[in-house]
């Protein structure tokens, strides 16, 4: 049993941060299983300490801790379960790669514990799974065509090479031979072949001269400054002085020496003479006049050098906040040496990185935020289509609109500046600011006024006193009146008048209503005759309400009415009828207000009766409304502005600065006069003065509200860095903002919202150039070397000579060298092969520059050059074969043409035409459109079709031509309808207007509204029309016409009639007659009846009067009515019914925004008739739905653009693509049925053609050996550089031209500044064995299985091939060369095998990359396809071939006969069934002919078609479709015997039935 103690360590505790922590642990001894057990089962001596020293982790440490995470190993293999590998590899082989992992200290590397890092991020993993992929073997391309022979004559080599496509990876096999050769042979040699070369060997390094030698000619240098000085002695004074500045001048050019110390050195080569098997021989068998020189000055290299690295500069963050960018901070060191000969640059001198500046005394930054002004007034109009009327008129709109606001960047304050009294911050570049922008437009509402409703005009009333309190006054009106029926927003002022006066005279306040007449009764208590009836009436105040009769003490009482109650045999009358109503409102001179009534003749008079009387007695007429038709009114003005009242002044203070402020309250006047109806105004003594509205009411003053602006802005900043010469000026500007506009009476705004002001003179920029000074004296190799060259000779030959080059400023100011290695350019040469010429050499002036031309096409210029010193009396060097003093060069012919190059740019408005078609400028509206203008950029060529200038061809770069863009037609309907009428005469309906499609909308135009399949919109509303609107009228009953004419007396049963009209119902009674259809027919009275006309002796009544009005109400309650009810007949139930929602309705001045929707109530019968709401309301029915719901009808919201932004800059310098671009965005999306953005977002426009100019080099020569006689070793190769134009674009190689066109630009060629015009190159000796140039670099490939790519990046190789000239000196051979490197933008390729068609028993087979490339390798080789399908044993019977399945089959037109053993035997000819076409006439379908298949058909003319009928196939077999036949026929035939078995059967049973029957 075994024990162990159990110890986890706690968390590192203490107090200060760092190393001084302590962590403790609990210790107890536990068993091998898990659980405790006693300290003594444990040995004491192995008991862990319970506490330590550690180091406590703090937040701040993570800025000094992180992980560091190293690059993952190589992918190992895992092992298997299983050895055995899969014939075929798939994806590859599973792996694990590990990587180290340390937690550092971030400053110094130094690594620390991990437990410090993972107190704020896990430690990342360590291992992870990979894949090996599976080997790839080396890719090589098709071989090249066959070199041509390497010997003219004899026996020679040619050869042809490939070069690698793909390089083995992985583990695949190694590249194969990249060259093949084969032995040539052309016409034998007639002279003998030389067998030895002379060979010239590599420059040796650099050597300096040994110092013995240079004391020497110092000591040399010495005597002749002694002699030098002898000649200054003697010279004079002045003479002296000059030399003496000219050495201080050199003496500081020299200073600059410090940066290179150039020293000239010396280099020597070997001369051998090489045999062609290699080996060297004596220069003796090599055959020359002169050997090679086998010395020459060279120049000492030197590695650049420089500093230490300085300090770091501050960090350019001087703040802490971890969501912004880091800080840069930089290091530089300087130069102490440039490089000499070295082909290494100098490294670095400036070097940045990231920093964040931290600890207690950084103050956090600055940050900033977006800020918004107020938002503008709500507009409707941006709102409107094209076609709305009201854009001529927007002062009154109302609903949706569209609001703005601008915003602005500013310093967001601190949290100690929020404590601080509200003060508006400055704005700031908007560029500071990063977040999300906010919006600048929003809907917005602006309510829409209610329209004042009144009800319709009330009867006129009585004659009545202005005031009834005071009757002294003996002026009367009449007065009609009409209430509000719709409250209108603002108050009652806006409303119409409610009351219109007519004076009259004799006024009154009360006066007594004849409500009916009693019974008449005849004078002196006779029973018959004439009467009086006593009218029955009520006191009635000047509204028509009955009042106490004491108040009608003064009004005169009706008298009792004449009446007569007729005698027995009188003629009976009926009672007159109520008055029509008035046919006119009032009186005037052409109009007269009349009525009248009628009564009827109920029976006739008899015998010594009275009389009826005539017809025209049975009528009346009286005059009515006899008061004049001059109607006057008191007329109301608009309420004024709301003045501050003085009055009131201590509920008054003004506005605060805060904005702040306190409304004071104030009156309003408005102008009140007396109107006379359709005249004008007339004195206000017409109008009741106790009606007349008030002229003054107490108001609100709105709050004032004063401008708010920002503070101004920082200036913006002046350029800091110097000028280029000739600049411009430039300025410096700051601005401010509006927050909030004034209102109300508040401070106005500032004029000025922009300042600027010229900037301070920025210095001038200092260009800097170098200098370059005197060519030092040409320096030879040392003597002792050259001395032993045959014809050398100590004062003359090829040498080396240096020169010093400073900084400059452009003024002749000395400059640090630095700053021309920055601006300057390419460091001049400081060294240049020079020579010290001999005796016997010519010597000449340098060439002059050429002639000018004098501008004719064809013309020549020239330049010249001098023999100097003895020269000109040398006779070879007057040959001017050899040394020509003269050269010419032809003028070129200036001849240019202009083309168009490139596509038409966008159609492109004007500058500043932004106009809409349609009306004032509107916001919202698609302002760009109209003609405008496209171009094309024009290229300028000269005669050799170089690129040139524009200006050339004296065009301004472009082709114009005009173009229009269509302005957007929104979609536009008819007006609307009006609307039709109420679809019920009684009760609740519907009424609907309409609008029509007039135009559909175009070029981006606002879209329709949802039509419908006739294309129209339709607005639907409710509407209730009064049942008492239209009433039935009937006239008084005719007399009674009795039928039976042969009665003697006129009396008896008969036929009386009336007229019935639907008249329109009014306050003052049935007015016009209307269409019957109007009243409801159901209620029609009758218009004929049948009647008895009393006989004399009759009793003869009267119509029944109307219904007294019940005296007690509450006895009604105890009488008891019954009658039978019938429902729908004459009783019924009543309901309320309640309409549809109307359409979404809005204000007459609104386009969209909050709108309403109404239904109505209807009372309907039970019958389904609609009724007056009375007999609903009568009976108390709960009323539970709601008549109105708000709605919204979605904005149309134009999309609104930003403007254009200015046009970019040229997205090339020069050539013929280059493009400008303007670009707007999407301020406001559209929404609704608003309009459409537009699709085009930029525009583009060509930049004018400038021609591109580049240096560029020239091919390289051939190698060359320098020496005349020598034929291999060493050489140069040398290539130029020239100034090309070229389009601009890739493909162009360029054309070149002069020089000078290449003069601002600096000579960098593929990104490399360093010009490489001469490079050593070896020229192969006969026999010798060697590389051949590098292949070109192979496409970028990846490592990807399926065409998917494994992730290990792209490849590319190239490749060196051998090339052999002797087959013996094979041995002597290098290696071929590959060379691979890493690159991007690589893509996956697939392999595989190709094969062309079968000739006989063979094809060709290939490998084929994804990309058409024809390879060897990359395809696996067990799916190879066969090449070759010979038969074994080959096919020898006649018409027999061997097939693709290596089996002998027949031609076609031939069945094969096979042996026991499946071999084929013989070919049979099988018979040719030819079926006839329509056209062969002749043909018979019974014919059958043998046709040799491998002759050609006779049946050329397509008449007939030919089957061959093979049962056999190729492998002797019979074929499938053999057995489908046999099939076939043995179903028919299964077929055939069950009918017949079926028909036996039925006869049969026939039979039996028969026989039963008998």
């Amino acid at each position: 049993i075994g024990f162990y103690w159990f110890c986890p360590w706690g968390r590192c505790m203490g107090d200060e941060c760092g190393p001084g922590g302590i962590q403790t642990r609990a210790v107890w001894c536990a068993h091998v299983e898990g659980w405790t057990t006693l300290p003594t089962n444990c040995k004491q001596l192995e008991r862990p300490d319970n506490q330590q020293s550690c180091f406590r982790v703090c937040d701040w440490h993570k800025e000094l801790y992180d992980w560091q995470i190293g690059s993952w190993n190589q992918c190992r293999p895992v092992l298997s379960r299983s050895h055995e590998k899969p014939l075929e590899c798939l994806r590859g082989e599973e792996g694990i790669q590990t990587r180290d992992i340390t937690c550092i200290q971030k400053s110094n590397g130094v690594p620390a514990e991990d437990v410090i890092c993972e107190y704020f991020e896990p430690k990342p993993r360590q291992e992870q799974a990979c894949l090996i992929p599976c080997r790839q073997d080396c890719i090589v391309a098709e071989f090249a065509p066959w070199s041509e022979c390497s010997k003219t004559c004899g026996n020679g080599l040619q050869h042809r090479t490939r070069h690698v496509v793909a390089p083995p990876q992985f583990g695949g096999s190694a590249c194969p031979n990249l060259t093949e050769f084969q032995i040539c042979q052309s016409s034998p040699c007639t002279a003998e072949e030389s067998l030895y070369s002379l060979n010239v060997g590599p420059w040796s390094a650099c050597s300096v001269p040994h110092s013995r030698q240079i004391r020497q000619a110092r000591k040399r240098g010495k005597s002749k400054d002694k002699e030098k000085d002898r000649e200054k002695a003697v010279r004079d004074p002045e003479a002296r002085e000059l030399i003496k500045k000219k050495r201080n001048r050199n003496r500081q050019n020299r200073q600059e020496n410090k940066y290179w110390d150039i020293q000239i050195g010396y280099q020597t080569r070997q001369v051998t003479c090489t045999h062609r098997n290699g080996k060297t021989a004596a220069l003796s068998f090599c055959k020359q006049d002169k050997l090679p020189i086998t010395f020459q000055s060279c120049v000492i290299t030197k590695e650049c050098q420089v500093s230490e690295w300085s300090e770091w500069t501050p960090c350019s963050k001087t703040c802490f906040d971890m969501t912004t960018p880091k800080g840069n901070r930089t290091r530089s060191r300087t130069i102490k040496q440039l490089p000499i000969g070295s082909e290494s640059e100098c490294p670095q001198l400036e070097e940045t990185e990231q920093c964040v500046s931290q600890g207690d005394g950084v103050a956090p930054c600055i940050t900033y935020g977006w800020r918004t002004t107020e938002w503008t007034e709500c507009r409707v109009d941006p709102l409107l289509s094209q076609q709305d009327k009201r854009r001529g008129n927007q002062t009154a709109l109302c609903g949706g609109g569209v609001q703005t606001r601008e915003m602005y960047c500013v310093q967001v304050p601190t949290k100690a500046a929020l404590s601080l009294p509200l003060l508006t911050s400055r704005p700031v570049d908007r560029k500071l600011c990063t977040g999300p922008l906010p919006s600048t437009s929003q809907l917005c509402h602006i309510p829409c006024p209610t329209e004042c409703e009144t009800s319709a005009w009330s009867a006129w009333g009585p004659c009545t006193y202005e005031s009834c309190d005071d009757t002294q006054a003996k002026k009367g009106f009449k007065l009609r009146k009409r209430r509000i029926t719709n409250e209108p927003t603002g108050g009652t002022g806006n409303c119409p008048h409610l009351l219109e006066a007519i004076p009259c005279e004799e006024p009154s306040c009360y006066d007594w209503r004849i409500m009916g007449l009693e019974e008449c009764i005849p004078d002196n208590e006779k029973p018959c005759g004439p009467g009086t009836q006593v009218p029955v009436v009520v006191c009635v105040n000047s509204d028509g309400e009955e009042v106490d009769r004491q108040l009608c003490r003064d009004a005169i009482y009706p008298i009792p009415v004449v009446c007569e109650a007729p005698c027995p045999k009188d003629c009976v009358l009926s009672m007159w009828s109520a008055w029509s109503s008035c046919s006119h409102t009032c009186s005037g001179k052409t109009t007269e207000g009349k009525q009248m009534r009628a009564r009827s003749i109920l029976a006739y008079a008899g015998e010594g009766g009275i009389q009826c009387p005539n017809s025209s007695a049975l009528q009346e007429t009286r005059s009515c409304n006899e008061h004049s038709c001059t109607v006057y009114h008191w007329q109301t003005g608009p309420w004024g502005q709301c003045i501050e009242d003085t009055s009131v002044s201590a509920f008054n203070s003004s506005a605060s600065w805060n904005g702040e402020a306190t409304c004071s309250v104030g009156m309003q006047t408005r102008k009140v006069i007396c109107v006379r109806v359709n005249v004008g105004q007339v004195g206000p003594k017409k109008c009741p003065e106790s009606l007349r509205p008030e002229t003054v009411r107490p108001c609100l003053l709105p709050c004032r509200k004063d401008c708010i602006v920002t503070p101004f802005s920082d200036w913006t900043l002046c350029p800091s860095s110097c000028q280029e010469g000739g600049v411009t000026v430039k300025k410096q500007s700051r601005h401010r903002v509006i927050i909030q506009l004034p209102a109300n009476g508040g401070r106005e705004c500032p004029d000025s919202l922009f300042e600027e002001k010229e900037c301070e003179a920025s210095p001038v920029c200092y260009s800097y150039r170098w200098k370059t000074h005197k060519w030092r004296r040409c320096q030879l190799v040392p003597w002792y070397v050259r001395q032993d060259s045959p014809g050398a000779q100590e004062t003359c030959g090829p040498g080396l000579q240096a020169r010093a080059i400073t900084c400059r400023r452009q003024d002749g100011g000395q400059a640090d060298i630095s700053e021309c290695l920055k601006y300057s350019g390419p460091l001049p040469s400081l060294t240049q092969t020079c020579q010290i010429p001999c005796q016997d050499d010519c010597q000449f002036t340098n060439w002059s520059k050429f002639s000018s031309c004098n501008g004719d096409c064809g013309g020549v210029r020239t330049r010249k050059r001098t023999l100097v010193g003895k020269s000109k009396k040398r006779d070879k060097c007057k040959n001017s074969q050899l040394y020509p003093l003269i050269e010419n060069q032809f003028c070129p012919c200036d001849k240019y043409s202009a083309q168009p190059v490139g596509n038409w740019s966008d159609c492109i408005l004007p500058e500043g035409k932004m106009e809409a078609l349609l009306g004032m400028k509107v916001q919202g509206d698609v302002k760009e459109c109209g003609q405008g203008y496209r171009y094309q950029a024009m290229a300028c060529y000269d005669q050799n079709n170089r690129l040139v200038e524009t200006s050339r061809c004296n065009s301004h770069g472009y082709i114009e031509e005009a173009c229009i863009i269509p302005c957007p037609s929104d979609c536009k309907l008819s007006e609307w309808s009006n609307w039709s009428r109420c679809s019920k005469s009684c009760g609740s309906g519907v009424k609907v207007r309409s609008k029509w499609l007039r135009e559909k909308p175009y070029n981006g135009g606002r879209p329709c509204p949802k039509l419908d399949h006739v294309n129209q919109v339709y607005e639907v509303v409710p509407c209730h029309s009064d049942c008492s609107q239209y009433v039935w009228v009937t006239e008084p009953w005719s007399i009674c016409k009795v039928t039976n004419v042969d009665l003697k007396e006129n009396c008896g049963e008969g036929v009386q009639t009336r007229k019935v009209r639907c008249m329109l119902n009014t306050v003052d009674g049935p007015s016009d007659t209307v269409e019957d259809y109007l009243c409801d027919p159901e209620e029609m009275p009758l218009g004929a009846r049948k009647c008895t006309l009393p006989c004399p002796e009759d009793c003869v009544m009267s119509e029944w009067g109307s219904w007294s009005q019940c005296s007690l109400v509450r006895s009604i309650l105890k009488c008891n009515i019954y009658k039978v009810c019938t429902l729908n007949k004459n009783c019924y139930h009543y309901d309320y019914n309640v309409t549809d929602w109307s359409t979404c309705q809005l204000s007459e001045k609104a386009v969209c925004g909050n709108g309403i929707k109404t239904r109505m109530l209807d009372c309907v019968r039970s019958d389904g008739k609609s009724v007056d709401l009375k007999y609903c309301e009568e009976l108390g029915l709960e009323k539970t739905w709601q008549m109105n719901t708000s709605c919204v009808v979605e904005c149309p919201v134009n999309c609104q653009l930003s403007d254009w932004s200015p046009w970019s800059e040229c997205s090339q310098t020069c050539g013929l693509t280059g493009k400008m671009i303007r670009r707007r965005t999407i301020n406001q999306p559209f929404q609704g049925d608003g309009r459409p953005c537009p699709s085009q977002m930029e525009q583009f426009k060509p930049c004018p053609v400038k021609p591109c100019y580049r240096w560029q080099y020239g091919q390289w020569s051939a190698c060359k050996v320098e020496v005349k006689d020598a034929q291999c070793g060493e050489g140069t190769r040398v290539r130029n550089i020239s100034c090309v134009v070229f389009d601009g674009s890739t493909e162009d190689v360029g054309k070149v031209v002069d020089e000078e066109f290449c003069g601002e630009i600096e000579p960098i060629i593929d990104g490399n500044k360093k010009m490489i015009l001469e490079e050593t190159c070896t020229v192969p000796c006969p026999g010798d064995c060697y590389l051949r140039e590098w292949s070109e670099w192979s496409l970028c490939q990846l490592t990807c299985v399926n065409g998917e790519d494994l992730g290990f990046g792209g490849i590319q190789v190239r490749s060196r091939a051998v090339i052999i000239q002797e087959l013996e000196n094979q041995h002597l051979c290098p290696e071929q060369a590959l060379e691979t490197r890493p690159c991007n933008d690589g893509q996956c390729y697939e392999y595989k095998w190709m094969a062309s068609p079968w000739k006989g028993s063979s094809r060709t087979v290939w490998c084929q990359r994804s990309d058409g490339l024809n390879v060897t390798g990359g395809c696996l080789v067990m799916r190879q396809p066969d090449a070759d399908r010979s038969c074994n044993p080959p096919c020898s019977q006649p018409h027999a071939y061997c097939s693709e399945t290596r089996r002998c089959s027949c031609e076609d037109g031939y069945t094969e006969v096979m042996s026991s053993d499946g071999t084929l035997e013989q070919c049979t000819l099988i018979p040719v069934v030819v079926i006839p076409t329509m056209e062969d006439k002749k043909g018979d379908v019974k014919t059958s002919r043998a046709v040799n298949p491998t002759q050609p058909s006779s049946n050329q003319s397509g008449r007939g078609r030919t089957w061959f009928l093979q049962p056999f196939g190729p492998d002797g077999r019979l074929k499938t479709w053999v057995y489908g036949v046999a099939a076939g026929a043995f179903v028919l035939l299964i077929f055939i015997v069950s009918m017949i078995y079926l028909a036996c059967k039925e006869q049969n049973l026939l039979f039996i039935e028969e026989k039963k029957m008998h």
